[in-house]
């Protein structure tokens, strides 16, 4: 993709990462100008979504990766708010981006990536709901259905995604987690939201395979 056109979708994902605390406050109570800022918010967008256009500009899935991604700063910002991801947003990720690739894969004429998507899906729901059911899990429903809906897309993308997807996640927030015990900012026994550690892994998996 040109970088004229790079540089495009990087500008619509700073318009989506501005609109994401609004649109955020439409499923959950977001603090008024608490964390996170729309500023930095719209930044993460355009670096998302110019990552993804850079990486993926050739991609019939692009547009689903987009709207996927678009879902994903608005899950952030509930998630790092109230420690929650709605599930009408969760659903929007699955049926928006399963519909998005369900396209894309008419346009290659490669049933088999659907098929890997499906099974991506499935493997992710499993692992992570058997994640959550270990005693003293911190991951809640919310995550194991977000991670079942990014499975469509990383199995989509193929089985280096996928693993490299699932992986991810757990190393962003196992890092996170120990600077904060560090600075002082939480205990061992705060509730952290891994819901934008579920969303980054995708992300890096999307642009690095």
């Amino acid at each position: 993709m040109s970088a004229l056109l790079v540089t495009g979708v990087a500008l619509l994902g700073a318009a989506a990462g501005w609109v994401a605390v609004p649109v955020g406050r439409l499923f959950v109570t977001v603090p008024a100008g608490g964390p996170p800022r729309r500023g930095a918010l719209a930044l993460v967008g355009a670096v998302v979504f110019g990552g993804l256009a850079a990486a993926r500009g050739g991609d019939p899935a692009l547009p689903a990766l987009l709207l996927i991604a678009a879902t994903g700063l608005v899950l952030a910002v509930t998630d790092l708010t109230t420690l929650r991801l709605p599930d009408p947003l969760v659903g929007l990720v699955a049926i928006g981006g399963g519909l998005g690739l369900a396209a894309a894969t008419a346009a290659t004429g490669e049933p088999r990536r659907l098929t890997v998507a499906v099974a991506g899906a499935a493997f992710s729901f499993i692992g992570y709901a058997l994640l959550a059911l270990l005693p003293r899990a911190r991951l809640g429903f919310g995550d194991v259905k977000l991670a079942a809906a990014l499975g469509l897309p990383l199995g989509w993308l193929g089985w280096p995604a996928l693993r490299l997807g699932l992986l991810l996640p757990h190393v962003l927030a196992g890092v996170v987690v120990l600077v904060l015990l560090a600075v002082g900012r939480v205990r061992r026994d705060t509730p952290v939201p891994f819901g934008p550690a579920i969303l980054g892994g995708a992300w890096l998996a999307a642009v690095l395979t």
